[in-house]
């Protein structure tokens, strides 16, 4: 009997015959936290009375969240990580660098096979490179600090093919907030996502980080890809590390298949208070919008800003309508100035802010005020999120996001592919 990707790299990293809902204890080949949960972290490990992480090499901690600071307590956190990083020589992220699923792949800290665990849910954005990448608890990620081990239960796989092409106007946004609609927020809940088909192929490498980032989204413990030649160039381009890429048996066993065509995919938005919310954008279109939002780990990329700029390019906002762009990382902001895109950002009437999550997670940049909605390219759009629970969040693409704030209004980016 065959095996699927997620059980191929447990298997490998365990030692033993790891098969669907098996507990198995695995090496872990990188290790990575946050300013949001390095703390608790840092405090855990000190509990463990660990004295040194098992390899400073395959450790990164990464300010990124509320960067630079907002706060004297946030400081304080700050400051912690700091000392701990210096004491223990492990990779470290300051303001600016920023967002750790940004910089993990783009610094070439993980490659094709590994296993890796992040304390952020949104470590499962590496399994487009084809990693078993996870989010776990601080307490989890001290145990991995110490020990470079940690205990998984084999996930079960939902297998998801994308038939077809991409419509024009239509992107890698559109198609997962697409697939979390259809199967809702629970509805691969502790499994495998293991994404392919044609338009997963067609897709670069920056578009299947998207796909696989939102896969918490639906519930997943990982969003996986095989690795192409895409994938492989990619990551070549990146980091020097040995690899092997990890394929699917063709009969390896699937606890669900569903198969889509995706060539009639319309652009898509989540609407309030849920991720799975979803509607295709004609049902709503007109719905007004005070405040767009470019940026975090999701869509924050040199792609996402390119894709942006082209429909910003020589345009305003409109009246009382904001934009916040917020670069994924350092790298993809000078890239982005090189290319002029920062550039026309601002002159659209933009404010660009510093690489990091920016405004996605509430804690000092772009916080709404009462009753207004906000149209964001990020992956989360609960009550409160953005740091006011009386706000109302859409997502959707970078696309829509710049013809939304053009108009004032959610609005359909497809006008401009003309």
């Amino acid at each position: 009997m065959g095996k699927t990707i997620a059980e191929k790299i447990l298997s490998l990293k365990s030692g033993q015959d790891a098969r669907a809902n098996d507990i198995v204890v695995a090496d872990l080949d990188f290790v990575m936290g946050q300013d949001g949960t390095s703390g608790l972290a840092i405090r855990a490990f000190e509990e463990m009375n660990s004295k040194r992480v098992f390899d400073p090499v395959k450790i990164a901690m990464v300010i990124d969240h509320s960067a630079p600071s907002p706060l004297e307590g946030v400081s304080a956190l700050h400051h912690q990580m700091r000392v701990f990083a210096n004491e223990q020589q492990i990779n470290f992220y300051d303001i600016g660098d920023g967002v750790c699923h940004q910089l993990v792949p783009e610094k070439g800290h993980v490659v094709p096979g590994n296993l890796v665990i992040g304390a952020d849910s949104h470590t499962c954005t590496y399994g487009a490179i084809n990693v078993f990448s996870t989010g776990v608890g601080s307490t989890d990620l001290a145990a991995g600090l110490s020990s470079g081990k940690l205990w998984f239960k084999v996930p079960e796989t939902f297998k998801f093919i994308m038939n077809g092409t991409l419509p024009a106007g239509v992107y890698s946004k559109d198609l997962i907030l697409y697939l979390i609609g259809d199967v809702t927020a629970d509805g691969a809940t502790y499994m495998a996502a293991e994404y392919t088909g044609q338009a997963i192929d067609a897709l670069s490498v920056e578009g299947r980080f998207t796909i696989s980032n939102m896969a918490i989204e639906m519930g997943a413990k990982c969003g996986l890809m095989e690795a192409d030649e895409k994938t492989v160039a990619w990551v070549k381009a990146h980091s020097n590390k040995p690899f092997e890429t990890v394929k699917a048996d063709p009969d390896a066993v699937y606890a669900r298949v569903k198969e889509y065509d995706v060539s009639k995919l319309e652009p898509q938005v989540a609407k309030p208070h849920t991720v799975d919310n979803v509607s295709p954008i004609s049902e709503v279109v007109g719905t007004p919008v005070q405040q767009g939002v470019i940026g975090t780990c999701t869509n924050g990329r040199i792609e996402d800003f390119r894709i942006a700029a082209e429909i910003l390019r020589g345009r305003k906002l409109a009246p009382g309508t904001r934009l916040i762009i917020a670069p994924s990382s350092r790298q993809v902001m000078l890239q982005a100035m090189r290319e002029g895109l920062i550039e026309i950002f601002i002159e659209a009437g933009a404010a660009v802010v510093t690489p990091g999550c920016g405004p996605c997670v509430g804690t000092h940049n772009g916080v709404p005020s009462d009753g207004e909605n906000v149209i964001s390219t990020a992956n989360r759009n609960f009550k409160g999120r953005m740091g006011n629970n009386k706000a109302f969040i859409y997502l959707a693409s970078p696309a829509t996001v710049a013809a939304s704030v053009l108009y004032g209004k959610i609005s359909d980016p497809r006008e401009f592919n003309s």
